[in-house]
């Protein structure tokens, strides 16, 4: 099954993150609702927000202290879908 892998990640500004996905698929994910919550406070403290990176060894999109958030998240969001119709769309993909 395919899930789809970050090829780039910025900051664009606040809460905002700028990605492109190995698919081509490209665009801006917005993670406002989550911000100054739980672990995500630590974003409002300086200029933590903008040192998102790509973890090496799961591909999420991460923080210093490791934080994370999902990717599948992001891409099903970009794309303007649910993440279960995209793993809906998968499974038919690998029964056909």
């Amino acid at each position: 099954m395919y899930f789809p892998k970050i090829l780039t990640i910025e900051a664009s500004e606040k809460y905002k993150l700028k990605i492109v996905f190995d698919d081509g698929t490209k665009g801006i994910y917005d993670v406002a609702d989550i911000a100054g919550k739980g672990v995500f406070k630590i974003w409002d403290a300086g200029n933590n927000f903008f040192n998102v990176h790509i973890n090496k060894v799961s591909g999420a999109i991460s923080w210093p202290g490791e934080i994370d958030i999902d990717t599948l998240n992001a891409y099903c969001s970009i794309k303007g879908i649910s993440a279960d119709q995209f793993i809906h769309k998968q499974v038919n993909l690998a029964t056909n």
